[in-house]
């Protein structure tokens, strides 16, 4: 596999994007993602999530600064890009009178060392729809058949835009299974999403987008370190918010107060749990509705959305 000078698969540095009407949709990001790498690009609609792919798929030409895949420019370089790698769009957009068999055949036509229809068909579980029209395929179906379609070249970059969309729960749970043996078997995966659960299933690491910008990019458990825990409960009857231990000595960063449901925010979970159920024990009372969560990806991204304005 053709690699740059730091061992990057993709290596985007300072990448810009300006459409004709003067609108700059991407605003100097830089990321690398390494071989067998599952990278996610989050953000909210407009924040330049398929903007940067568009580019790193090699179908547009930068605004400015550099961007790598495999060692060339996308753009510049299609013919030693595009054969190694499979691209899975937002929409397929096939011819609706062919049937499943008929359109991978069409499409195998287009790839280099094309693996075979059926194989690829079975990979994402349409071996039994072969047969059927495009358009007698539900959505999550044609999803399945548009991902089948980027894998029949064996890539060794594959670009997922919102792949799972469409898809019912145990669609979307074969496709995160199928995606991570496809990253165990050394294939770079970079993939878009609206599907924060998936992002923090999936990725290996991620950069979250707001107008064209990283506003924060690691792994998810990085990304998500910087939010606070949460620690909810129902006060005992009798007791109020000031007759447990001081809120600053248990390490709480915040709290509110809804009628008896006490919400905590704390930095150092561990800390502030452990104190309130010894101050439980010790009262002897019970703390009901008792809910200790750390913070979840979600919570992360709609945080890093408030800190830059975006309603949320």
């Amino acid at each position: 596999m053709d690699i740059n000078e730091h061992g990057h698969v993709i290596e985007v540095t300072d990448l810009r994007r300006v459409y004709g009407s003067g609108f700059e949709a991407v605003r100097g990001i830089t990321f690398s993602v390494d071989r067998g790498e599952i990278f996610a690009l989050l953000g909210t609609n407009g924040a330049g999530k398929t903007s940067t792919v568009e580019l790193l798929e090699g179908l547009a030409r930068p605004a400015g600064g550099r961007v790598r895949v495999l060692g060339h420019d996308p753009h510049a370089e299609r013919t030693a890009v595009r054969p190694r790698a499979g691209v899975m769009l937002q929409e397929g957009g096939f011819p609706s009178e062919l049937t499943v068999a008929e359109t991978a055949r069409m499409w195998a036509g287009c790839v280099s060392r094309a693996r075979p229809e059926k194989e690829a068909l079975a990979l994402v579980g349409l071996g039994r729809r072969a047969d059927v029209r495009v358009k007698q395929l539900s959505g999550g179906e044609r999803r399945r058949l548009d991902l089948a379609l980027a894998l029949l070249g064996e890539p060794e970059v594959l670009f997922l835009d919102e792949p799972t969309t469409g898809l019912d729960a145990e669609g979307r749970r074969d496709t995160w299974e199928l995606v991570r043996a496809l990253r165990d078997a050394g294939t770079t995966v970079l993939l878009t999403t609206h599907y924060l659960e998936e992002a923090e299933q999936l990725a290996d690491r991620l950069a979250i987008l707001h107008e064209g910008r990283i506003a924060a990019t690691g792994t998810p458990a990085e990304v998500t370190a910087g939010q606070p825990s949460r620690i909810s409960f129902r006060l005992p009857v009798g007791y109020f918010l000031g007759d447990l231990p001081p809120l600053g000595e248990l390490g709480v960063c915040g709290h509110e107060v809804d009628g008896d449901v006490v919400r905590l925010r704390t930095r150092e979970l561990q800390r502030t749990a452990t104190g309130l159920l010894v101050w439980a024990e010790g009262a002897r009372v019970e703390l009901r509705g008792l809910d200790v969560r750390s913070a979840s990806l979600e919570e992360a991204f709609l945080g890093i959305a408030r800190e830059q304005g975006v309603a949320a």
